[in-house]
């Protein structure tokens, strides 16, 4: 069962959602884009997406070991709107890693003795150590966008979250701290559309929640916070790569992509990696909200 109210979302998709978004939703066939400012029409094959994985899977192994032996700190922050695929893209990562050398961070709700601690204090503790890469499934950004939506931090705690956030970010830099920083952006009838199946899939139904039901009204909320947070918070040594993921294929080959293009390890292909789609994947310029 869902945490949040059976049916809510397609009473929404019926009463509420824009009349652009619902129609986009009734007249898409399977493979269809439905944001219609998405680069392409149809989403990837998947049989060239496999191809291509395949080998990136391979030269995220050999990533994996570089990193151990020569006691490497790897961070990778996801953020994004809900239904974006982050969750996906991080286990496209971790499939054929050695979890004891790549771990997951998925924080729930701050506890009370969370929330009277320094804002970061809880997420530091689970930055990498030697030879670790670290996944951050949703992290400190919550401030700069989840919070300020549904006014779970007053404005001063939010200002005082841009004034620390660069200089803490770039002092893990200057500390041997690789860090990536990932926004996956997603449509709006695209988004409804994730939403819609996760309701009738009783494998997916844990994913929905009552946060993502509320949000679905606050579109525009939500762009205006992800617009300032980008610009806010994106700097030449701890930047923004921004992965349109209306197409989950793409998305997952730009974002690995990324990773393995910018570290030198051992035995790298660059062939195998192959050229990321400057289309969907960039900095914040091609933010689309």
């Amino acid at each position: 069962m869902a945490r949040s109210e059976k049916g809510s979302i397609e009473k929404y998709f019926k009463k509420d959602a824009p009349k652009e978004v619902r129609s986009a939703i009734e007249k898409s066939e399977k493979d269809d884009i439905l944001n219609p400012t998405y680069p392409y029409d149809e989403r990837m094959k998947r049989k060239e997406y496999e191809k291509e994985m395949e080998r990136l899977q391979i030269e995220l192994v050999k990533m994996q070991s570089w990193v151990k032996e020569t006691d490497q700190r790897i961070a990778i922050i996801f953020e994004g709107r809900d239904a974006a695929g982050k969750g996906g893209t991080i286990k496209r990562f971790r499939e054929n890693l050695n979890p004891r050398g790549a771990r997951n961070v998925a924080l729930s709700k701050p506890s009370d003795t969370e929330q009277s601690q320094w804002y970061f204090q809880r997420y530091i503790q689970h930055l990498p150590s030697a030879g670790e890469i670290v996944f951050f499934d949703r992290s400190w950004y919550n401030r700069g966008v989840v919070e300020n939506v549904f006014g779970f931090c007053t404005a001063e705690q939010r200002e005082r979250f841009f004034r620390q956030v660069l200089p803490l970010e770039t002092g893990l830099v200057n500390d041997g701290i690789t860090l990536f920083k990932f926004w996956l952006n997603v449509g709006r009838a695209e988004q409804l559309n994730r939403f819609l199946s996760r309701e009738t899939d009783p494998l997916k139904q844990w994913k929905l929640s009552p946060i993502d039901v509320a949000g679905l009204n606050k579109w525009d909320e939500y762009s205006q916070s992800i617009s300032e947070t980008l610009t806010r918070s994106h700097s030449e040594h701890c930047p923004w790569t921004i992965v349109r993921s209306d197409d989950k294929k793409r998305a997952r080959l730009a974002a690995i992509r990324t990773v393995l293009h910018a570290l030198d390890f051992d035995e790298k292909d660059e062939d195998a990696i192959g050229p990321n789609d400057p289309k969907i994947c960039g900095g914040p310029e091609i933010w689309d909200a």
